[in-house]
């Protein structure tokens, strides 16, 4: 690793933690300067900005933001409450489990913001230690990504993974995910169980229940949507926001045993196992006839039979000339660097552009990518909650979850962009630093994406910046899909909002920011499940690839 390699990767981690103090835009924003940067001031060639991320997430983000002007959101909340009032004694198992329902449904973690305070009320009614049930369900509404169908890191997972030759449907990512992060989560939920004091033997809580403003404070208000009366319309919101969702999910499943019920169209891919070549600018000589015919001083050029036979029916003499002519010969594909009067390509780029290319590329039948079948979909059922919901657009982009998921976007568009750039510039050089340690231990590439996730706050931004560099490694696909749970790892450093938010929501002080930052309410059942999680995706991934082969 040379040492303009170390420069130019300190601009990228100064980027990201400026942004990160920061904090919401700011990470996408200041990933730009980032960019500049690495652009003009060391003339690295920019990366491809993750566009299809971006529309993914914007669809799925838009769709959710209109079932909640929709009241289809509170509808889904209320079930919910329901459940967690029916059973308060497990209230420690039942949050979690119910955040992580939510988020798969919907795609976004940001939906739990109503939840919340209501686990926290539920909780003090029942003297369990609030910490215990929100530091977990917290952790699981962001959990929740991963095993989400129409979550933009799994729909980048798949699409990237298609590109590097790994077909895996976004069904078939979830089979993976959900259980491991189940089981991540249960082990989490052990551990939070009896986690800290009892409120009766926490002589901190004690002690503010003494003070008559912090008892009313504590225990004065209590958080219910059970009171509010769902109409209708809120209702069918909800139906027709989930009938999508099963219509993606059958999509998938019906391509993932071999039956396409999509359009197909022609389309330019990968020829084989060729990444790129070195085309060579050749030309050759040859003769060229061409014909003709004199028309008193005027020459008749003859390129088609149909005008000699119309010239010979004139009575016209047809003549002959030959004449030497230049022109391309085929480009040979072959590896190499390409200097001189040669240049190198891509093959992926040359497919993606739509150009065939002997032995890089080739024609073929391919059916509507789940990506745009996601997407079309999404914006269909906005359509329909506007229309017959009474969704108010001017109410969903004023409301919480599409203002965090346009956070989510930008950040995404700056963060993917910028990680790009700088690895794709370094490929050749991070395959041989790191080559040998994924050679012998490639799920050590978890620890990476854990690493950057806990700077960039997004798991969709942690696919989209580090699969491509993964898969150049040479880690097989089955192993990345087995890790998938390690890209959650913004719970490290507790400044992500549902963290913040949840904070604020523990009546009780018991969810704390410690005094040192890192010895937070979400740290250990955070760290639990990663390990469990990821441990668990390996060994199931490992089963359905080498057992079942499902992929």
């Amino acid at each position: 690793m040379t040492l303009l390699m170390v420069v130019e990767l300190l601009v990228v981690l100064v980027a990201l933690w400026i942004g990160a103090r920061y904090g919401s835009l700011a990470l996408g924003a200041i990933s730009g300067i980032g960019l500049a940067v690495l652009v003009f001031g060391f003339h690295l060639k920019p990366g491809n900005p993750p566009t299809d991320v971006i529309y993914i997430i914007i669809a799925a983000v838009t769709c959710a933001g209109i079932l909640q002007a929709s009241g289809g959101m509170d509808w889904m909340i209320q079930i919910a409450e329901k459940l967690l009032r029916k059973h308060p004694n497990r209230i420690t198992l039942l949050a979690p489990l119910t955040t992580f329902l939510l988020t798969v449904l919907v795609g976004t973690g940001h939906v739990v913001y109503t939840l919340m305070p209501i686990i926290c009320d539920i909780a003090l009614q029942k003297g369990i230690r609030p910490e215990r049930p929100c530091g977990i369900a917290s952790i699981s509404s962001q959990i929740g990504i991963t095993c989400s169908p129409i979550a933009a890191a799994v729909v980048a997972f798949s699409a990237i993974s298609a590109d590097n030759g790994f077909q895996v449907s976004n069904v078939q990512i979830i089979m993976v995910t959900i259980p491991a992060c189940i089981l991540g989560i249960l082990a989490a939920v052990a551990y939070s169980w009896h986690r800290g004091l009892d409120l009766d033997k926490d002589p901190q809580f004690q002690a503010k229940l003494k003070d008559p403003k912090q008892y009313a404070y504590i225990y004065g208000s209590n958080a219910t949507t059970l009171n509010k009366q769902i109409p209708q319309h809120s209702k069918n919101a909800v139906y027709i926001f989930l009938g999508t969702l099963v219509v993606i999910v059958v999509i998938s499943l019906c391509q993932m045993f071999g039956v396409n019920l999509l359009p197909s169209y022609k389309s330019i891919e990968v020829a084989g196992h060729v990444n790129s070549a070195t085309l060579s600018e050749e030309t050759i000589d040859t003769v060229q006839v061409k014909t003709y015919a004199l028309q008193g001083k005027d020459t008749l050029w003859l390129p088609t039979e149909h005008d000699v036979t119309m010239v010979q029916n004139k009575g016209l003499s047809i003549e002959h000339v030959a004449d030497t002519v230049t022109i391309a010969a085929t480009a040979l594909a072959t590896e190499g660097n390409g200097d001189g009067n040669s240049f190198k390509v891509e093959a992926k780029k040359l497919a993606k552009g739509g150009i065939s290319v002997n032995g890089l590329t080739k024609t073929s039948q391919k059916p509507l990518s789940m990506n745009l079948v996601i997407q079309i979909l999404m914006l269909t059922a906005c359509a329909l909650m506007i229309i017959f919901c009474k969704a108010k657009p001017k109410t969903a982009v004023s409301g919480p979850v599409w203002q965090n998921g346009m956070v989510a976007v930008v950040a995404i568009y700056g963060i993917a962009w910028m990680s790009n750039t700088y690895f794709d510039n370094y490929q050749a050089e991070m395959q041989s630093l790191l080559g040998g340690i994924v050679k012998d231990y490639p799920w050590s590439i978890a620890f990476a994406f854990f690493a950057v996730s806990v700077l960039i706050n997004s798991q969709g931004a942690v696919v989209v910046s580090m699969l491509p560099l993964a898969y150049s490694l040479g880690i097989p696909g089955w192993i990345l899909l087995g890790v998938m749970p390690s890209v959650y790892g913004y719970f490290f450093i507790p400044n992500y909002p549902s963290d913040i938010a949840t904070v604020n929501f523990d009546r009780s002080g018991t969810t704390v920011i410690g005094k040192y930052l890192l010895n937070h309410s979400f740290m250990a059942p955070g760290l639990i499940h990663v390990v469990c999680a990821t441990t668990a995706g390996l060994a199931i991934s490992y089963a359905y690839h080498f057992w079942f082969g499902l992929y």
